[in-house]
C-alpha cells in the first residue's frame, strides 16, 4: 500500500523530468502521452487509496534534522487528503487532456506539459506531506509553477508583469504563513501534524499563541486563495493559457489556503477570534468579488472574479466551523468552475 502512496506525487514528478531533459527531442503525440498517463495513473492509484477506507501514513525516512527540529518525509493518508487528491488528479487529467488539443500549435508544447505536470507533483505534496513544512514545501512549489504557467507566453510584457504580480503578491501571504510555523515550533517543539495538534486538543499550548499562530497562518491562506486584500494577482492572472487558469484558479491551487484550514481545524477550532476574522474576511471578498465581476467584459476576468467570489464563501463556511461544507463546495467548484473555463478557451 506504501507503494502505492509514493507513486501518486511520483509519476508526475517522473513526467516532469522525462518532458524537461528530453524537450526538442520528444514527438508532440508522445509528450502528451506522457503528460497525461502519468496523471491518469495517478488518478487510478489516488481511486485505488479512496476504495480502502483506513488511515495511513508512509515514511521514506528523515529528511533533515537541525537542532531540535526533525522532519520526516512522510506522506499522510486520510479522507481529507483522499478527497483532495481525487479532484487534483481527477480534473488535473482532464485538464491535460484538453491541452493536448489547446495548445497543439504552440511552440512550447512539450514545456507546458512539464510545467502542468510539476505542478501538479507540488500540489500532491501539498496535500499529501504529514507536517507543517512538507505542506509548505508544496505550497512554495505551486507558488514557483503558477509563475511559470502565468507568464508562459513571457514574450508579451504583459503577461509578464501579471506572472510576476501573481509571485510577488504570494510571497506576502507566505511570510505570515512561515511566522505562523515558527510560533508552533517555539511553543511545540515540532511541525508535524500529530505533534502540534495534540498538544493542542490537551490544552497545553496557550490559547494567545493559537490565536496569533492561525491568524498568522490565515495571513498565508488569503494570499494563495486570493482574499482581501491579497486577491488583486488573480483576476491578472488570466494572462495564462486557459487551461493553466481551469487547473489553478479553479481546480487547484486556490483551494490550498481551504486545505490547509481543514488540516489544522482542530487549531482554528480553539481560537474563535481568529474564526471570527475568517468569516469576516470570506463574506467581504464574497460580495465584493462578485460585485467587481458584474463589471467585467473580458470572459475570463467575469470567471476570475466569481472564482475569488466562491473562495469567499468557502472560507466563510470554514469561519464558522463548518469545515466539512466548506471542503465539499471545494470539491463542486472545481468541476464547474474548470468547466467553465474549459468551455470560455473554445
Amino acid at each position: 500500500m506504501n507503494l502505492v502512496v509514493y507513486l501518486i506525487p511520483l509519476l508526475p514528478l517522473l513526467g516532469f523530468a522525462i518532458l524537461g531533459l528530453a524537450n526538442r527531442s520528444l514527438a508532440k503525440g508522445l509528450a502528451s502521452f506522457i503528460g497525461c498517463g502519468t496523471i491518469g495513473i495517478s488518478f487510478v492509484l489516488s481511486l485505488f487509496l479512496f476504495m480502502n477506507h483506513e488511515t495511513q501514513t508512509a515514511n521514506l525516512g528523515s529528511w533533515f534534522h537541525a537542532g531540535n527540529l526533525n522532519i520526516d518525509f512522510s506522506f499522510l493518508v486520510d479522507s481529507l487528503t483522499k478527497t483532495f487528491l481525487l479532484v487534483i488528479t481527477g480534473v488535473g487529467f482532464l485538464i491535460h487532456v484538453y491541452s493536448t488539443g489547446y495548445m497543439q500549435d504552440d511552440d512550447g508544447y512539450r514545456r507546458f506539459f512539464a510545467y502542468l505536470n510539476l505542478f501538479v507533483f507540488f500540489m500532491l505534496v501539498l496535500v499529501m506531506g504529514d507536517s507543517f513544512v512538507l505542506m509548505f514545501v508544496g505550497w512554495e512549489g505551486v507558488g514557483l509553477c503558477s509563475y511559470l504557467l502565468i507568464g508562459f507566453w513571457f514574450k508579451n510584457i504583459d503577461y509578464s508583469n501579471a506572472a510576476k504580480k501573481a509571485f510577488i503578491v504570494n510571497r506576502i501571504g507566505d511570510l505570515g504563513f512561515l511566522i505562523g510555523m515558527f510560533l508552533l515550533f517555539t511553543h511545540v517543539g515540532s511541525l508535524s501534524y500529530g505533534k502540534v495538534l495534540d498538544p493542542a486538543i490537551a490544552g497545553t499550548i496557550s490559547t494567545t499563541v493559537i490565536t496569533l499562530a492561525t491568524l498568522f497562518l490565515f495571513i498565508g491562506a488569503m494570499g494563495k486563495s486570493a482574499q482581501i486584500p491579497l486577491y488583486t494577482w488573480l483576476p491578472d492572472a488570466m494572462a495564462g493559457p486557459t487551461p493553466v487558469s481551469a487547473l489553478i484558479h479553479a481546480a487547484t491551487m486556490v483551494t490550498a489556503g481551504i486545505y490547509m484550514i481543514a488540516r489544522s481545524h482542530v487549531l482554528f477550532s480553539l481560537a474563535p477570534v481568529t474564526l471570527h476574522f475568517v468569516l469576516a474576511i470570506g463574506l467581504l471578498t464574497a460580495l465584493m468579488a462578485a460585485s467587481i465581476g458584474l463589471y467585467q467584459n473580458d470572459i475570463k476576468k467575469v470567471l476570475a472574479y466569481s472564482t475569488v467570489s466562491q473562495l469567499g464563501l468557502m472560507f466563510a463556511a470554514l469561519g464558522v466551523g463548518a469545515y466539512t461544507a466548506g471542503v465539499f463546495h471545494v470539491v463542486t467548484h472545481a468541476f464547474f468552475k474548470a468547466l467553465l473555463f474549459l468551455g470560455a478557451g473554445s
